[in-house]
């Protein structure tokens, strides 16, 4: 039903559903959509090319009793000797250093997507889902509860609390 606020009276009618909030729950294309849409806000991130390459080191090679791994040349500092260039050494470079081409963003085909959003709309009017989920719903007379547009034009919070109240949701927005 419509719930409107006319001079501080609550006013509801009926009205039918849409056929929009009949269509199949379907959690598993939610899921699907959301995750592949929610990848497509990433920015590209990597190493630099160079880091952990930045010291002239070669192998000392066996027969020294020390693993073959290239170790930093010179002398009179604690670095020299100190292994270098292996993922395992400290300051190396990192085991298969991250690039900027990796595939970032997912493709969802439009008929998915609005499929996805058609279902979560219809999950959004069953009371059982939204109690599961967390939601405050069990006094409100009936979900989905549609309010008439005048709402918009709120513009102190005590309204939207006043009408809270009279669709007895105010649980939920004490909760949020």
């Amino acid at each position: 039903g419509i719930n409107a606020e006319y001079g501080g009276a609550l006013i509801s009618r009926q009205l039918a559903l849409p056929a929009f909030f009949k269509a199949p729950i379907r959690p598993d294309v939610v899921h699907f959509v959301h995750s592949k849409i929610a990848k497509n806000h990433r920015q590209a991130y990597a190493v630099s090319k160079e880091a952990g390459l930045q010291t002239s080191a070669e192998s000392w090679g066996t027969g020294r009793a020390v693993a073959r791994i290239p170790r930093v040349r010179g002398g009179g500092t604690l670095r020299s000797g100190q292994g270098a260039y292996g993922n395992m050494c400290r300051s190396g470079r990192m085991f298969a250093p991250t690039m900027t081409w990796r595939k970032w963003h997912r493709r969802v085909n439009r008929k998915m997507r609005r499929y996805a959003i058609c279902s979560a709309v219809a999950a959004s009017a069953l009371p059982d889902l939204l109690m599961a989920m967390g939601h405050k719903v069990d006094k409100v007379a009936e979900a989905p509860c549609v309010i008439e547009a005048g709402v918009e034009s709120f513009t102190k919070t005590k309204q939207s609390v006043t009408l809270m109240k009279a669709i007895e949701a105010n649980e939920e927005e004490e909760k949020a």
